[in-house]
């Protein structure tokens, strides 16, 4: 089964070239071991931050010999300790990511040399996120830090806990794999925020990935109370290209997800306005983002998973 799960959402080229970029705290995180990232803790370990005065017991290897000199006074160099961060990966299985349109198969995105589905069938929201969790999870551990994947709907219905060994990946290959969108499951993502925002005890980076079919002032507050806690939130706003671009014709009967009915409409006659309505929703949600300090990557699945986070990792590097 783990050979099955690694083909499907492991593209080793997506891995190789995610690898050269790192995924590299922004802010500053607690670890728990050493690694890459700047720690608020301090420490006598790669960069100078700023001077203490001396007391009885410490060691006066960390004397400034020169601030001695010039003051008569007793003072320690302290240094920015280095440390690992723990990435908290968020993905949406509610009923509305089971979607898939024929505009994601026929790129054979995500499929095939891509690295990914069978090809016999759309891409769905859904697996693409899966894609995406998948890869940043292994690179992640790859790098040493460490992750936590939480699968949810209303509420969290899967999760691998908090681990650091590369080994691990089998296992959120196996949850990945077994993850089914629910029949008639909403998302609720704002609720699934606040929860782990109480529970986080350390800050580290927060990546969401959904289609955020919920209401985005709520989306919004969750967010904020990650950050209020220092934690950094990442949001891959994953649509699918008929619902960015709505290229339906004729009389359509659509069917509602995630508990909405059914509707009969000539799409041309709405194209214009729905399109508006999407485009809005979307500036809304980054809107929401930039003001709470935290990156928004609006993902078509139309596009190779490898050019998502090969592209979203070389801005953050510039960022």
């Amino acid at each position: 089964m783990a050979k099955t799960t690694q083909a499907n959402f492991l593209d080793p080229r997506t891995v190789e070239q995610a690898e050269l970029l790192g995924l590299q705290a922004r802010l500053i995180v607690e670890g728990y071991m050493a690694g890459e990232h700047k720690s608020p803790f301090r420490g006598f370990a790669i960069e100078f931050t700023q001077h203490r005065e001396y007391v009885p017991g410490d060691d006066i290897r960390h004397l400034d010999w020169k601030v001695l000199g010039r003051t008569d006074r007793f003072y320690l160099k302290q240094y920015e300790q280095e440390t690992n961060y723990v990435a908290h990966v968020l993905l949406d299985a509610s009923e509305s990511m089971n979607y898939g349109s024929r505009a994601a198969w026929t790129t054979g995105v995500g499929q095939g040399k891509s690295g990914g589905g069978g090809g016999d069938k759309p891409v769905t929201k859904l697996h693409y996120g899966k894609m995406l969790a998948a890869c940043l999870a292994y690179l992640v551990l790859l790098q040493r830090d460490a992750v936590a994947v939480n699968v949810f709907d209303t509420q969290v219905r899967g999760q691998i806990p908090r681990t650091g060994n590369l080994a691990s990946i089998h296992n959120i290959m196996e949850l990945l794999a077994r993850t089914q969108g629910g029949a008639e499951t909403r998302t609720n993502l704002a609720t699934v925020l606040h929860d782990l925002a109480g529970r986080l005890t350390r800050k580290g980076i927060v990546i969401v990935i959904s289609d955020c079919f919920d209401h985005e002032e709520a989306i919004m507050e969750g967010i904020q109370h990650v950050r209020f806690g220092g934690s950094e939130v990442i949001l891959l706003h994953v649509m699918d290209p008929y619902e960015l671009e709505f290229p339906l014709q004729g009389l359509v009967e659509f069917e509602g997800l995630e508990g909405m009915g059914k509707a009969l409409t000539r799409p041309a006659e709405i194209r214009k306005s729905y399109l508006a309505a999407v485009e809005d929703f979307c500036r809304r949600l980054r809107e929401g983002c930039e003001k709470n300090d935290c990156h928004y990557e609006l993902v078509n699945t139309r596009q190779p998973v490898a050019e998502v986070i090969t592209g979203y990792l070389a801005f953050r590097k510039r960022t």
